[in-house]
């Protein structure tokens, strides 16, 4: 955007000569009064407002008169000045506002000058060089914003991204200094999340549509987008910062103990609905396993911890949902393995050419041995059920309605299932 002043009169270019001269005396008087209204100025250092700040005043002011004297708009390199400390002001955590205000409040006390020095009928000048400092307000404000904006983008995606290091770190084990620790707050350590998602299906991506989901061609692009999603919504859930690392079917999240106050971390706080809301953001189905941390030292034993109950309930066809440890404890211990797992997934063997016999023991386990509740589910007649029940008894050499044989047949098939689809 260019401004134009040529048609500046005479009488506007006298009227601001006679104040260019008070450059320095503005300048002072803007950062030291002016500025003093803003919210949070009177606790910045002195040397921020005395010296940088009323450096960039007078360059600006400085800048006004040039304009005005050669008759022409502000070029795009005279405002590298206030784009390097608009940069600086991000990274030293100023907001917008506070940055623009100093910007537009310095501007309104040049029009106080302008029309202070203005003589009677001089009024026409005046509204000559008012409408020259609005008109070129826009440029210059929009190159601060412009580069705060960018500025800003950039530190909080290297913050992320040295946030996203640490918790790679923790879950892997790595010696992590006790500053960083307590910066993140995982001093007191944090409940570690395992998600698990399905592909992402076209019907389902956000927006509904298949040229929404189309949209991510790149993996990693897919990724990116998936992770400030899984962020956003982790972040919401929890009313903290949350440190997140994505794979491209899943990942793991890392809460910070403050979070859940002084009990410490407590898995029965973790919403019921967090993985439905996971999944509505993702367009995928979500499982999600939390396990909990209580120092530091112990994020990577919780990870692995989470990393194998999502796993298991995965593995076990389970539904889409939160889990814990508590939910496939059995589960959990048979697949350590051990030296009698082989023969005890092996009890099954003789079914595998009978899917009818397999799927009805499955079904029958499921019901807790409720041969009526099996043969609904199933659509047969209870007769055939016991006729099924009694031939796999004797395939097996084990009889599956008695304590004993249920016990057994529920642990083969657990691990049967634990070592790939029947």
């Amino acid at each position: 955007m260019t401004v134009d002043v040529s048609p500046l009169s005479a009488r506007a270019r006298a009227l601001a000569a006679r104040c260019e001269g008070r450059v320095n005396e503005l300048a002072r008087q803007i950062t030291r009064d002016d500025f003093a209204v803003l919210s949070g100025y009177d606790g910045l250092p002195e040397d921020m407002k005395h010296t940088e700040m009323a450096a960039t005043v007078r360059y600006g002011l400085r800048l006004f008169f040039t304009v005005v004297r050669e008759g022409r708009p502000g070029r795009s390199e005279e405002f590298r000045p206030f784009r390097e400390r608009a940069a600086q002001r991000a990274e030293e955590g100023w907001p917008l506002h506070l940055l623009l205000r100093t910007h537009l409040v310095g501007r309104h006390a040049l029009f106080r000058a302008l029309r202070e020095e203005a003589r009677p009928g001089e009024e026409p000048a005046l509204a000559e060089l008012a409408d020259l400092l609005l008109g070129s307000s826009a440029p210059q404000v929009g190159a601060i914003a412009e580069t705060y904006q960018t500025e800003q983008s950039a530190l909080l995606a290297e913050r992320r991204e040295q946030r996203r290091t640490l918790a790679r770190a923790l879950l892997a084990g790595y010696p992590v200094l006790p500053g960083r620790l307590e910066e993140a707050g995982l001093g007191r350590g944090a409940l570690v999340l395992a998600f698990g998602l399905d592909s992402i299906r076209a019907s389902d991506a956000p927006g509904g549509t298949a040229r929404a989901a189309n949209a991510e061609t790149s993996p990693a692009v897919a990724l990116g987008r998936r992770l400030r999603r899984v962020q956003t919504v982790l972040e919401r859930a929890f009313g903290a910062e949350v440190l997140v690392v994505a794979e491209p079917e899943g990942g793991h999240a890392l809460v910070p103990a403050e979070v859940f106050g002084p009990g410490g971390v407590s898995v029965a706080q973790v919403p019921a609905d967090l993985p439905a809301r996971l999944s509505r953001i993702c367009g995928a189905e979500v499982w999600l396993a939390a396990t909990p941390a209580a120092d530091a030292a112990g994020i990577a034993a919780a990870g692995r911890t989470a990393g194998e109950v999502l796993r298991l309930v995965r593995a076990l066809g389970r539904a889409p949902g939160l889990y814990r440890l508590d939910d496939v404890l059995l589960e959990y211990h048979l697949s350590r393995g051990g030296e009698a797992s082989g023969a005890l997934a092996g009890l099954l063997d003789p079914l595998a050419d009978r899917p009818e016999l397999l799927a009805t023991l499955r079904a029958y386990l499921a019901q807790q041995q409720d041969r009526r509740a099996t043969a609904r589910e199933l659509g047969l007649h209870p007769n055939t059920v016991d006729n099924r029940l009694a031939r796999v008894g004797e395939l097996i050499g084990v009889d599956v309605t008695a304590p004993r044989g249920y016990a057994l047949t529920l642990t083969a098939l657990t691990l049967r299932e634990l070592g790939g689809p029947a």
